[in-house]
């Protein structure tokens, strides 16, 4: 049995983020042999190209983390119609300097849980468009556009009942594409 190591970067810094929260309970809903890394973004400079030579060590360690993981999951909050400018710094970090992204190849599940009825749908539709640029093999169906509703999570921080099956079905069709088109 093969263990697989899922890179997960949370597009929010809020403390009490339902992002993080989902991050967390999705990860529940994956069988044993799969492990989740929550890659710290919040520490990152912003990317400037003239540092590509030298840099930071939180850039050094989230190449290393996107690196070492089989497979990333971007959970991400809709900010102003698109994905939030911590999400895409970390992304621009990770594929940079040219010719030495450690994102090429990763197989890619995108989700997001937002206060509004639309749930992240543009934020997503744009992650998407770069993650395709990116290289990395992204999964299609189901796509997840989660608004948050007071029993979306249990006391426990689970996914509740009345999502747990959808995003169960989530999980096992990404836990297949990993092992489908982990390297």
């Amino acid at each position: 049995m093969s263990q697989y190591k899922i890179a997960v970067l949370v597009g929010s810094l809020r403390k009490d983020s339902m992002n993080a929260k989902l991050a967390t309970a999705l990860a529940r809903l994956a069988p044993p042999e799969f492990s989740f890394q929550r890659v710290q973004i919040g520490d990152l400079p912003l990317y400037d190209q003239d540092d590509d030579a030298r840099p930071a060590p939180a850039v050094v360690r989230l190449k290393g983390e996107v690196a070492a993981a089989q497979g990333v999951i971007f959970v991400t909050p809709e900010y102003n119609r698109s994905i939030p400018g911590v999400l895409k710094n970390a992304i621009d970090h990770g594929s940079r300097p040219y010719g030495h992204s450690a994102w090429a190849g990763k197989p890619a599940g995108v989700v997001g849980i937002s206060p509004g009825a639309p749930g992240t749908s543009m934020a997503q539709q744009h992650l998407r468009n770069i993650l395709a640029y990116l290289d990395m093999p992204t999964l299609g169906q189901p796509e997840v556009f989660l608004q948050h509703k007071e029993g979306l999570f249990d006391a426990e921080g689970n996914v509740g009942e009345a999502s747990r099956g959808f995003l169960q079905g989530w999980m096992n069709r990404y836990v297949d594409f990993v092992g489908r088109n982990a390297a």
